[in-house]
């Protein structure tokens, strides 16, 4: 619609460090006050680690070291989109029982917001 333009709004990051990650779900922050259009984790610990949106089912691996973006819908504008919902946390655990020592996990939100 012609007017109306979005802003890329970012919020604050969320973090778990290595000290508190073991082979049982916890989450990374807090859950996201709006409904992401992209978002990006990033694994900096020495550990391999799986990742849920739920705290109980696995959903990928993440490598050590690693990161992974994901841009749902920063090229949509205010109609019906493909976005993390609001309320959603990221949880984390150890794979295959390799605990990290260094690092922390890091979980980035980016969402719109009219101008």
């Amino acid at each position: 619609m012609a007017g109306q333009e979005i802003r890329l709004q970012i919020e604050p990051v969320r973090t778990l460090a290595f000290g508190s990650i073991s082979g049982t779900y916890m989450g990374v922050g807090s859950a996201i006050s709006n409904p992401a259009r992209i978002f990006w984790i990033n694994n900096l610990t020495n550990a391999d680690l799986m990742c849920s949106f739920d705290g109980v089912n696995d959903h990928f691996p993440l490598p050590s070291d690693s990161f992974l973006i994901v841009d749902a819908t920063s090229n949509k504008t205010f109609s019906p989109g493909f976005y993390l919902a609001e309320g959603t946390r990221l949880y984390v655990k150890e794979l295959d029982a390799t605990i990290p020592s260094q690092g922390a996990v890091y979980f980035t939100v980016f969402y719109g917001s009219a101008i």
